[in-house]
């Protein structure tokens, strides 16, 4: 498998279910859909979109879509890289990877200041793809924005020099 076999897939209003499924079943197979959840996924127009914010997916040769991320505009250039999900039988593919990458670029493309994610400790291989990218703990972001999630004891701030 090599990035040759992955594209990033803008979002379209076609593609909304397609949002909503994949991150329903990564958020369920690890913990419960907390109405926060619901209220994005289930409207992604009008919670990340229209706002600011974006969405793309990531396509595989032979396997269509199999994960997607989101941007949720927070603030003037502030933004949480959040819904980030891949379906389980893609998993190790490389697709959150390309993914991420994609992401931060586009976060840099619509002015992002302040780049950050909420997260789990549940979600150590995450973590590490995202320490990896230039994401830092960071006691502030987590003490702003933490209590949106039961889920949460997680907080990153993205330091582009951080990463690799």
């Amino acid at each position: 498998m090599t990035t040759a076999d992955l594209r990033i897939v803008p979002f379209c209003d076609d593609l909304a279910r397609t949002f909503h499924d994949i991150n329903v079943e990564w958020i369920q197979t690890m913990f419960r859909l907390e109405p926060t959840d619901r209220e994005i996924l289930e409207n992604p127009r009008t919670r990340i979109l229209d706002p600011g914010g974006d969405i793309l997916f990531v396509e595989n040769t032979g396997r269509g879509l199999i994960g997607t991320c989101a941007l949720q505009k927070t603030g003037p250039g502030q933004f949480e890289l959040t819904k980030m999900g891949v379906l389980e039988t893609s998993r190790g593919l490389g697709a959150g990877r390309f993914l991420l990458s994609a992401m931060i670029a586009r976060a840099t493309e619509l002015g992002a200041e302040r780049l950050y994610l909420l997260t789990s400790s549940k979600c150590a291989p995450a973590i590490r793809l995202y320490e990896e990218a230039g994401f830092r703990h960071h006691a502030g972001v987590m003490q702003e924005f933490g209590a949106r999630y039961a889920r949460c004891d997680v907080a990153m701030l993205y330091s582009p020099a951080a990463g690799a």
